[in-house]
């Protein structure tokens, strides 16, 4: 009996130490909706803010019940210059126009409060700020630059990571070279695949539209 009851404050306390984020990616959080993305470097679990960003959260669960962002992948590593461990990851739809939602309106950080932080999961968007559709990027170290600041709005920060950050970094760390503009050498050379995202929380509500990309999908 004594040796049951040291086991079972043995477990409890292994419980305890946990780490926060392993704890978070256990249980829902109110306010928040989780989603599982399974990649082919691993695991990632994301916590989407749906109080503070109401309208990019709807959005991306919009790409993860569609399916949209299943066989995608993770295509760009951007490392700050001077601290290759800090920058961003992107993965996402990249340009394939089968599986784009229409735009969506950007929710900048001095509306919702968010910030681009460590684990920070915010949407891309091209040179229209209201154009962010299915691309996203999960910070590593806090990048302020991304966060609104006077007339510039940058970008829309709506969630953070809550399990997988090393799966993140791994990602962050991969070769890379290619790319234009402010992408140039920073294109993963052999991105990580996508493979599945869906969501722990809540009940899926898919958009109905058609997925034209699944017509000549393997069975």
């Amino acid at each position: 009996m004594k040796r049951f009851t040291i086991l079972v404050a043995a477990l409890l306390a292994l419980m305890l130490a946990a780490p926060a984020s392993a704890q978070s990616a256990i249980r829902a959080t109110p306010g928040f909706v989780r989603v599982a993305i399974e990649t082919s470097a691993g695991r990632i679990v994301v916590a989407l803010d749906q109080r503070h960003a109401p309208e990019t959260t709807a959005n991306f669960l919009a790409y993860v019940d569609d399916g949209r962002l299943d066989g995608t992948t993770f295509y760009r590593a951007s490392r700050r210059k001077g601290a290759a461990a800090f920058g961003f990851i992107q993965g996402g739809i990249a340009m394939d126009a089968r599986r784009r939602l229409p735009p969506l309106a950007l929710e900048p950080t001095d509306r919702t409060g968010l910030k681009h932080l460590d684990g920070t999961l915010s949407m891309a968007h091209g040179a229209d700020d209201d154009s962010a559709n299915g691309n996203f990027s999960i910070m590593v170290g806090a990048n302020p630059s991304l966060d609104a600041r006077g007339s510039y709005r940058g970008y829309a920060a709506f969630g953070k990571v809550v399990a997988g950050m090393d799966v993140v970094r791994r990602i962050l760390a991969l070769p890379t070279g290619g790319g234009r503009g402010p992408m140039r050498g920073q294109m993963i050379l052999q991105p990580v695949r996508l493979i599945r995202a869906v969501r722990l929380d809540g009940v899926p509500k898919p958009t109905g539209r058609p997925k034209p990309w699944m017509l000549f999908a393997p069975r």
